[in-house]
């Protein structure tokens, strides 16, 4: 939670010094494409990596990586040096140990827990990310107003250490369950194989593209809804990802408190279905409370969609398997970033940040509507089949 809430405090730091030092909406959702095109480029990699090494050390080191870009942004802020390549390459070298970070950490929780707890266990550690997602952001917005950037980019890289401690403490190894004599490719291509062969894993990965290309865009989004649409200054800015989060942890308690073995596919369909509602009602949307109310809805059902996922997938995947097939979470949920934030800059800049949340929101609507037409034509075959 500590190291989470100063990520999230630079988050909402880093944006608004993309814009204050550019003004300009796409220039914005280029770094986000900076900050998550390692995990499209690479995350299938990293899975096969996570299964071959053991979790904790690999986290150890993507921390410490983490801590270090923190401190040295705010001392380019501090120094009066920072410029916008500076927050790009930073951004980038983000991306690299995410890559690493995020299918080792997501294939970790099923090395402390047992399967009977992992939906659980999935939907605290949402939680514990959304939860954070609301300190997070209202403390920085406040932070920014107060006293610039720069103290939000130290927290952060503080809160990393407090991670690094945790970290060194765990008995927990995450230590490979098989080391086959294969090559990292056969590896890979083995992971592909069973994602591929797996109807479900297709469906939920289907669905998890959609939300993630089409919703999951906030650090784009929500800036230039308060700035460019509400004319909100960062403390605004701050309360409006505080209501995000707000909706977000609701949904992942609801999960952890109807956590079971197999998550519902009509569920997650609903959850899919009003994210994106949501995020086209943004469009429309031209007074504060009712953006607050629409982000929440939207950080929801955003989130029951994520987290269900993530149960879903960890529970269908064999042991030897879950690092890569949590890579291919990491990819399809941070991966595509690049490419929904690259398109909401160039759409707002463009066409105004209303069409982009119309334009998008349809996107996911229509995308949605065929993974499901997809889902009941695949089950009646299969139904006449005797399957």
């Amino acid at each position: 939670m500590v190291a989470l809430i100063g990520t999230w405090m630079q988050t909402v730091g880093q944006s608004w010094l993309v814009l204050q030092l550019t003004n300009s909406p796409l220039k914005l959702g280029l770094i986000g494409t900076f900050q998550f095109g390692p995990i499209l480029l690479f995350s299938i990699v990293s899975g096969a990596i996570a299964d071959r090494l053991p979790k904790r050390k690999l986290l150890l080191g993507t921390q410490m990586t983490l801590a270090s870009q923190a401190f040295l942004l705010a001392a380019l802020v501090w120094s009066g040096h920072a410029e916008y390549w500076h927050v790009g390459v930073l951004a980038t070298i983000v991306g690299f140990a995410n890559v690493l970070d995020m299918p080792a950490r997501q294939s970790f929780i099923a090395e402390m827990v047992s399967k009977d707890d992992l939906g659980n266990a999935v939907a605290l550690n949402s939680a514990a990310f959304n939860g954070a997602r609301i300190v997070g952001p209202a403390v920085g917005g406040l932070l920014i107003a107060r006293f610039g950037v720069a103290p939000a980019f130290v927290l952060n890289g503080l809160g990393f250490l407090v991670v690094i401690v945790a970290l060194a403490t765990l008995e927990a190894q995450g230590h490979p369950r098989r080391r086959g004599s294969g090559t990292m490719v056969q590896d890979i291509a083995e992971g592909v194989r069973y994602a591929l062969a797996t109807p479900r894993i297709r469906l939920i990965m289907g669905l998890l593209f959609v939300v993630s290309i089409c919703v999951f865009n906030f650090s784009v989004y929500v800036p230039l809804l308060a700035r460019t649409v509400l004319g909100l200054g960062a403390e605004g800015f701050g309360y409006l990802m505080a209501a995000l989060g707000v909706g977000a942890v609701t949904g992942a308690l609801t999960l952890g408190i109807v956590a079971s073995r197999q998550p519902s596919v009509a569920a997650m369909f609903v959850a899919a279905t009003i994210a994106c509602s949501g995020l086209f009602s943004l469009a429309f949307v031209h007074h504060v409370w009712a953006a607050v109310v629409v982000l929440m809805v939207t950080g929801y059902f955003g989130i029951v969609l994520v987290a269900g996922a993530n149960t879903a997938l960890q529970l269908n995947a064999p042991d030897e398997l879950r690092g890569r097939v949590m890579s291919f979470y990491t990819l399809i949920w941070g991966g595509v970033f690049p490419i929904g934030s690259f398109l909401v800059g160039a759409i707002s800049e463009g066409w105004g940040v209303g069409r982009a949340f119309l334009a998008l929101g349809s996107f996911g609507l229509a995308a949605t509507a065929a993974l499901g037409v997809w889902w009941v034509r695949r089950a009646g075959h299969a139904g006449r089949r005797g399957e």
